[in-house]
């Protein structure tokens, strides 16, 4: 089943879509994440749904704006992609290969669920970036909360997946690494999520032997196809990056767990990394990205002009006394 939050009319509301694209409010829910915070969760989703798919349907998405599916309760994105870890080490310093330390556990960062964007919004440039790039990923939502999950019991807490780019300004980013802490303002400005939340059962027929989903991906910037890989290339699945998210700690209902970035042209630092100069250029306002995910959707976003920095000082440097023997 595949649900939308969409706005129409003045008003934001929370749907089931049907196969031709009709949406179908769901009775008595407002969001998702609202609907998932009531306490049964998947169930409720998924009965929700049905229900409205019984009615008469509203709009059709193509009359509205898509919202993004849920307003995240936080975003952990993950990086799973060997390839993409590789071609992107290579671009920053050219490093080459993948550490050793990647390989013991799915690592991740928190970003920002306060700058979540809908399927068609505009982006805007980061302020102070010049080197604006996409990042093709897909997260799970989690839809029960758990603690210390197993990856077979992280299955029944993962409701559903949706389309995400992690919008990332590989300028800001690089110097910020550099303090040794972590991405900053270089992933803050956006990430978009859509056009759908779909259910864990719809995607269930792709998944193979090892526990991977099979979905093709593709990214594309202008029209002109850059990046094509499998989601079943991850090194974790999602059940396994769920209970490492709940280790020691809760995952919650609308909780969003990114991939990480696809490899073959994810990403154009990646790309970049591959051929040694900035080929494809980086992204300007007027630049077109759309992201396919086989099963799921497309999101399809459109770069504008953002914000120029407001001015701050630089950090004050000490002068340090010798210390006393």
């Amino acid at each position: 089943m595949r649900f939308a939050s969409y706005h129409h009319q003045r008003q934001d509301r929370f749907a089931a879509v049907d196969d031709d694209g009709f949406l179908h409010p769901v009775p008595g829910a407002h969001s998702l994440t609202g609907l998932l915070a009531s306490g049964d969760g998947p169930e409720a989703l998924l009965a929700g749904g049905a229900a409205a798919l019984e009615a008469p349907p509203g709009p059709h998405v193509s009359e509205v704006r898509l919202l993004p599916p849920l307003q995240p309760a936080s975003v952990r994105d993950f990086v799973t992609f060997e390839e993409h870890v590789e071609g992107v080490r290579r671009s920053v310093d050219g490093s080459v290969g993948v550490p050793e330390q990647w390989y013991e556990a799915p690592t991740f960062y928190f970003t920002n669920p306060h700058a979540v964007f809908g399927a068609h919004d505009d982006i805007p440039v980061p302020p102070g970036s010049a080197v604006l790039d996409f990042e093709l990923e897909v997260a799970a939502v989690i839809g029960r909360e758990g603690r210390d999950l197993t990856p077979e019991q992280a299955r029944e807490h993962i409701v559903g997946y949706t389309v995400f780019n992690d919008w990332s300004a590989r300028d800001l980013q690089s110097a910020e690494m550099r303090v040794g802490l972590g991405p900053c303002k270089g992933k803050d400005t956006a990430t978009t999520l859509g056009p759908y939340l779909v259910t864990a059962d719809e995607l269930e027929p792709y998944r193979d032997d090892e526990g991977f989903l099979r979905l093709a991906l593709t990214a594309q910037v202008n029209g002109e196809t850059v990046g094509e890989d499998l989601l079943s290339h991850m090194s974790w699945t999602f059940e396994e990056m769920t209970a490492y998210a709940s280790r020691g700690t809760r995952v919650v209902p609308g909780d969003v767990l990114g991939s990480g970035t696809c490899g073959n042209g994810g990403c154009l630092a990646e790309l970049w990394g591959l051929r040694g100069e900035h080929t494809p250029p980086p992204l300007r306002p007027g630049d077109t990205v759309t992201l396919t995910v086989e099963g799921i959707g497309t999101v399809s976003n459109t770069v504008v002009p953002g914000q120029k920095p407001v001015p701050l000082p630089t950090g004050r440097r000490r002068e340090r006394l010798p210390r006393s023997s």
